[in-house]
């Protein structure tokens, strides 16, 4: 049985290192349209992994809650794109896949992954719930602070003001506040170091492209 996770773990890790890496030389050698139009499939790529590594305990309960996670993240993401009543005014590209409403189906994936992510590594790191919680919660802001400068070069979304706006850090904060808290029931009692290693290559793979493009 430890063997198997240390499998699951390893495995998992080096194909997201691989993808991650691969993916910073192909854009820096100036192949940026052949691998972003990939990212659709490297998100359900993390989904699976994370899912490989972290069986639901309780089926039902968990499927229940993570797609009320998708469902809010996804009705958000409406909101916004429509309304500018979240997050500013903003627009999707082409690179995230299908869109309904003017929203990616995939986006509430990602919110799905980011709080699982940020959940689970909180955890193993916070004992006190509710400071987990609010950690989570500021590790999913960080990362959207690196990823808005590069949106628009990448084709993911663009804001009217040329910038993501501080309202939208703030919406996002909320968001990600009321996730965590939906989810703080529900995360694995298993090593966080697949966790740890996914949100570090989305950590550098951004900030990588944040300083190249930006300074």
């Amino acid at each position: 049985m430890i063997n198997s996770v240390i499998n699951k773990n390893t495995v998992s890790i080096f194909v997201i290192w691989l993808v991650t890496i691969s993916g910073m030389i192909g854009i820096y050698l100036g192949h940026l349209d052949w691998f972003i139009s990939k990212t659709p499939m490297n998100l359900i790529l993390g989904l699976l992994l994370l899912y490989w590594n972290y069986p639901p305990k309780n089926a039902w309960r968990s499927w229940i809650i993570w797609l009320l996670v998708y469902l809010i993240g996804m009705i958000v993401e409406l909101i916004g794109v429509n309304t500018s009543l979240l997050f500013g005014t903003y627009r999707y590209g082409e690179n995230l896949g299908v869109k309904v409403f003017g929203v990616p189906i995939l986006i509430g994936i990602n919110w799905v992954v980011l709080t699982f992510l940020t959940a689970t590594i909180s955890k193993s790191f916070i004992k006190n719930k509710w400071l987990a919680i609010l950690f989570g919660s500021i590790l999913m802001v960080l990362l959207d602070f690196f990823i808005e400068p590069t949106a628009p070069i990448f084709d993911f979304w663009s804001w009217e003001s040329g910038s993501a706006p501080f309202r939208n850090f703030v919406d996002w904060f909320v968001v990600s506040l009321l996730l965590q808290i939906i989810v703080k029931n529900d995360l694995p009692e298993e090593s966080a170091s697949f966790p740890i290693q996914h949100l570090a290559s989305q950590f550098v793979f951004f900030l990588f492209f944040y300083v190249y493009f930006t300074l």
